[in-house]
This record gives structure tokens, C-alpha cells and sequence, in this order.
């Protein structure tokens, strides 16, 4: 009888098991529960919600149930997640309260890939994390080291502008322009990270396969983001993992290639030598930061699957917005045209950074506006509180995820006047209150590369690169769209937003 008993109870046991381990800790969420929220369904939360373009549906949510303080929760399964969606929300947690808010949620994913979180990105703050940004911020990515890879930006700005100037011949070839800005912003990397050897027996053609296998692996979907407590039997992540443990070999025999290469041959640099490559310069700091071979690594991956898949989108969505206003494509050509001395209507006589680019205003306000509407990643990476802490008068708990949305943030309608359109001119002198902000993470209403210590370090390289590639696209070429039909802007939401469709388009020597 009590056998029976038990059997007839086990059903309703293993359910009130299941629901503790899919629920949310009550404590944290009764502390939550104060901030704005849209009606929940039972287990799941708010995950119906979240559509295919999480940064569209969260800042459509915010403006519809997340009240005037820019704080909504979302209950992602059992995750309690909190939206940041204003200025000054995003100023309270990027920089009031900055040191509360620098920790990563646990991402298992992450820990495979970039070498237990020895990386800048996805580590969790605290010594390690600090030692991997210090080594970015204090050796390879300063203003000054930036200026040292002149030579590679503009050794592939040439490449690229020879392959167009090939299609343009041609008359009437469709070029992928997608292809071509893909392939220049990889292979600016590739010299920055070890120079010359990278491109011997096509190693660098290899990383665009890589790091698309680490997109598609980070962009999976696994029960246990958002029931960690399943994750056990959660066969969608056990999956993953896997898949990330044979990704990260075919890593590590490319990165351990370029290691003992250069570990190998005779000292060529010193710390101080602002020629030396980025491992070059991690060796020589190996005894100062007691650097492994795994930590060289981890900071490679941060540069190859951060550094430039960002930095090609950039570009194609500033190319695709060009195209999509010619009067704005008019005043760039304009500017640049109008500049440069006439000795550089030789091909292949590139412009350089002598020309004095970062001065030129409209190219700049061109460059500003693609990143307000196409920020390299709107959905910053999560950040976790360290201890409790109040944002715009409502308490979040420690251990609490908090995202920020930096493509709404972009697209404020109480800031930016026509936020949905591409203006460049909001920019320019006399273009109202947005002709001072900048990108550099102090004007809130405008932070594509984020702010405070989880601000991205790749900023200058990234822009570097995009500026002389763009101004020598658009000074050499007219562009046409084949057919003359529009330009095709529907997005593709993964690790980073890209245009659905690639830019494909015909180059004409310039008039």
C-alpha cells in the first residue's frame, strides 16, 4: 500500500523538483519584482517575447512596459534579467556603479573557447580579467601601437582597392563587396597579430572559417542560458561543449604555429618597439605578467572573434547606408575628392593616413552615424552585480544579469531627433546637440563601443582601419547597385547583427 502511495506521489514529487529547479531564487526576485515588467507566462517567462532581433523586441518592450526610468525585468526562464534602455540608467551601471557591474554571468561555452576566461571579454572581474585588459590597453591596442600598424592598413587598403579597380575594368562586374571588406579587416588583423608569417600557406584565409564555426557555436540554442540548473541533462549544451572542445583544437593548432614561430627565431623586438607584432609583443612580457602559452592565446581569440567580424560590419552597413543616400554618398566623395592632391589619381597610389583622414568632417560624421544605427554589438555582453546595488530607485540584487541596449539607446527618440534616419550632418558643427558627442564612452546617449572598464579596447584599431578603407572606396570608385534595385538592410541577429543579404555592387572608375 505504501509502495502504492509512493508511485501514485512521484509524478507531483518530480514536478515540484523541476519547478525549484526552473525557478528563479524567490528572494532575488521579490527584490526585483518592483522594477517594471511585462506579464510572464509560467516556466518560460518572458522568452516568447524576445524575437529574432532581440535588440528590436527589448527596446519595443521598454517603451511599452518599462516605465520612465529605463530599467525593465525579463525573467529569461529562470534567469532574472535586467534591461537597460536610457542614458542615464546605462550611466548609473557603465559608470556611477561601474565596479559593481563588471563581472560576466558564467558562460561554459566561453570558458572552452577563450582558454578558462584567461581573455578580456568574457572573464569574470577580478585579477585575471585585469591582467588581460591591462595587457590590451598598457602594450597592444595604445594610441601609439595603434599608429604602428599603419603600414598593414594600408598594405591591405591597396589589395582591396586593386580587386575593385579589377571588377571596375571590367565594366559592369558585380562585386561582393562583403567579401572584399571581410577579407581586408581579417587580414589587417592577421599582420597586426604576427606580421607577414600568417600569410604564408594561406594561414590567414583560414580565420574567416574559424570564426564563423565560433559564431555559429556561441549562437546555438542551449537550455541551460536560461535554466542553468538543467544543464546536466540538457543535451542541446552538452552538445555545444562539445563542439567548442574540437573548435578550440583546430585553434590551438594554428595559434601554437604562430607561437613557435615566433618563439623560435632570434629576438627581433623589444617591448618598446612600436614594429613589433602582437605576439612579438606578449612574448616579450611573458616574465613580466607570467604569461602562459594558453593566456597568448585567449587574448588572440578575443582579437580574431572580436576584433574583426565588428569591424567588417561596420563597414558594410556604412557602404549600404551610403548607397542608400546618395546625397550623403555625394557630400563624402565630395569632402575626400575635394582634399586630396591630385598625384593620388594614380591607382594604387592609395590615400594614406598623411592625408590627414581623421580630420576630414563628413567622412567622420558618416563614420559616427553607422555606429549609432549599427553599433558592432547592440546587445552589450551581460554584465553581473557583484552586491546589491540601486539603479534609478530600484534595488538590484547581487548575482543579478543586467543587459544594456545600446541600439535603443542609439535610436532614442527623446535625444536624437529622426532616430530611425541616417543623417550624418546631426554630426557636423550647427547639426544641433549631437555635433560634440562623441564615441568614447562619456555621452551616454551615444556608446557603440560601451563604457567604463568593460569599454571596448579595440576602439582606435577598429576605427583606424575602417576610416583609410572607406575614404579610399568611396574616392576612387562610383558605385552602382546592379539592377538598380534598393538596398536590402533586414537583419540577422547572432554573436553580432549583420545584414541578412550580402553587398553586392558595381564599381565605376570615378569620373
Amino acid at each position: 500500500m505504501a509502495h502504492l502511495a509512493f508511485l501514485l506521489l512521484l509524478p507531483l514529487l518530480l514536478l515540484l523538483i523541476t519547478a525549484r529547479l526552473l525557478w528563479p531564487r524567490s528572494k532575488q526576485l521579490q527584490t526585483l519584482s518592483r522594477i517594471p515588467s511585462p506579464p510572464a507566462l509560467p516556466i518560460v517567462g518572458h522568452l516568447h517575447l524576445v524575437g529574432s532581433l532581440p535588440h528590436v523586441s527589448l527596446r519595443d518592450l521598454a517603451a511599452k512596459h518599462g516605465g520612465t526610468r529605463g530599467l525593465m525585468l525579463l525573467r529569461l526562464g529562470s534567469v532574472p534579467t535586467v534591461i537597460v534602455s536610457t542614458p542615464s540608467a546605462a550611466e548609473a551601471v557603465l559608470r556611477t556603479h561601474d565596479r559593481v557591474f563588471s563581472s560576466r554571468p558564467s558562460n561554459p561555452l566561453a570558458g572552452v573557447l577563450f582558454y578558462g576566461l584567461l581573455d578580456a571579454g568574457f572573464a569574470p572581474y577580478g585579477e585575471r580579467w585585469r591582467q588581460a585588459k591591462l595587457l590590451l590597453t598598457a602594450h597592444l591596442l595604445t594610441a601609439k601601437k595603434v599608429r604602428s600598424f599603419r603600414g598593414a592598413r594600408e598594405a591591405e587598403a591597396r589589395r582591396a582597392v586593386a580587386a575593385a579597380r579589377d571588377a571596375a575594368m571590367d565594366a559592369g562586374e558585380v562585386l561582393d563587396v562583403s567579401a572584399l571588406l571581410m577579407a581586408y579587416a581579417n587580414d589587417v588583423m592577421c599582420r597586426a597579430v604576427s606580421g607577414s608569417f600568417f600569410f604564408e600557406d594561406g594561414r590567414n584565409r583560414i580565420i574567416p572559417d574559424l570564426t564563423a564555426v565560433v559564431k555559429d557555436v556561441f549562437g546555438a540554442f542551449k537550455l541551460q542560458d536560461y535554466f542553468p540548473a538543467m544543464a546536466r541533462v540538457d543535451v542541446l549544451s552538452r552538445s555545444s561543449l562539445g563542439k567548442a572542445m574540437a573548435l578550440r583544437k583546430r585553434w590551438d593548432e594554428l595559434f601554437d604555429t604562430l607561437i613557435d614561430f615566433h618563439a623560435q627565431r632570434p629576438p627581433q623586438k623589444t617591448i618598446g618597439d612600436d614594429d613589433g607584432d602582437f605576439i612579438d609583443v606578449m612574448l616579450s612580457l611573458t616574465d613580466e605578467y607570467g604569461l602562459t602559452r594558453d593566456h597568448i592565446k585567449a587574448i588572440l581569440m578575443n582579437m580574431f572573434n572580436a576584433g574583426t567580424d565588428t569591424t567588417y560590419l561596420v563597414h558594410e552597413f556604412a557602404m549600404a547606408e551610403l548607397m542608400r543616400h546618395p546625397h550623403a554618398m555625394a557630400k563624402v566623395q565630395a569632402e575626400l575628392r575635394g582634399k586630396v592632391t591630385k598625384n593620388k589619381e594614380e591607382f594604387l597610389e592609395i590615400l594614406t593616413e598623411d592625408d590627414d583622414l581623421s580630420s576630414m568632417a563628413y567622412l567622420r560624421a558618416v563614420i559616427k552615424e553607422t555606429l549609432r544605427l549599427h553599433p558592432p554589438g547592440p546587445l552589450f555582453l551581460p554584465h553581473l552585480s557583484t552586491a546589491d546595488c540601486e539603479v534609478e530607485g530600484y534595488m538590484i540584487p547581487a548575482g543579478t544579469t543586467v543587459m544594456i541596449n545600446a541600439w535603443g539607446i542609439g535610436r532614442d527618440p527623446g535625444f536624437w531627433e529622426d532616430p530611425e534616419e541616417f543623417k550624418p550632418e546631426r554630426f557636423l558643427e550647427g547639426g544641433g546637440h549631437a555635433a560634440h558627442v562623441e564615441y568614447r564612452g562619456q555621452d551616454f546617449n551615444y556608446i557603440p563601443f560601451g563604457s567604463g572598464r568593460r569599454i571596448c579596447p579595440g576602439m582606435n584599431f577598429g576605427i583606424a582601419s575602417l576610416e583609410i578603407m572607406l575614404a579610399n572606396l568611396l574616392y576612387h570608385f562610383d558605385w552602382e547597385v546592379p539592377g538598380g534595385k534598393g538596398i536590402d538592410m533586414t537583419e540577422k541577429f547572432g554573436v553580432t547583427v549583420h545584414r541578412k543579404e550580402k553587398l553586392m555592387l558595381i564599381p565605376k572608375l570615378k569620373r
